[in-house]
């Protein structure tokens, strides 16, 4: 069951990305603050390239699972090649926690403290990532700026 959630999940998500499509996609990012056409670019060859093996280890890390169909809609990866994959990652992820769950018995609650750990710090470097790319961007704006001045 916790396979089938996560992938009618992905799926609302792949279907989301498709619909909006790579022209879209491509004008929102150009339009948010701080982006470039080249990250968009530059993240679309990287999708194309790695983009099988994302979608299947990304079912596997938290918050990353819950993104990575938008890109695989929106550039139309092949559903069976998509639904393949989530559906072998999640059910590997998944079962890892329900695996540690019952081996843990009655400490079961100690799997979600783990899992919370990792989870935070996965966070914790998405957020840092974040603040470092904002921090460079304003510096590569003012250097811009002072440049054309």
């Amino acid at each position: 069951m916790t396979t089938l959630g996560s992938v009618a999940g992905a799926l609302l998500t792949y279907w989301l990305g498709a619909w909006l499509g790579r022209d879209r996609v491509r004008s929102l990012i150009i339009r948010t603050p701080l982006m470039k056409p080249s990250d968009f670019e530059r993240t679309e060859r990287w999708f194309l390239k790695h983009g099988t093996k994302a979608v299947f280890f990304g079912r596997m890390v938290p918050l990353f699972r819950s993104l990575i169909s938008l890109p695989a809609g929106a550039e139309r990866m092949p559903m069976w090649r998509f639904l393949s994959l989530t559906t072998l990652g999640s059910l590997i992820g998944n079962a890892g926690f329900v695996v540690a769950g019952y081996q843990l018995g009655a400490n079961w609650q100690d799997v979600d403290e783990y899992a919370g750990i990792f989870q935070k710090a996965v966070i914790a470097v998405a957020a840092l990532a974040v603040v470092v790319f904002v921090v460079v961007r304003i510096r590569e704006r003012g250097r811009s700026k002072a440049n054309v001045q």
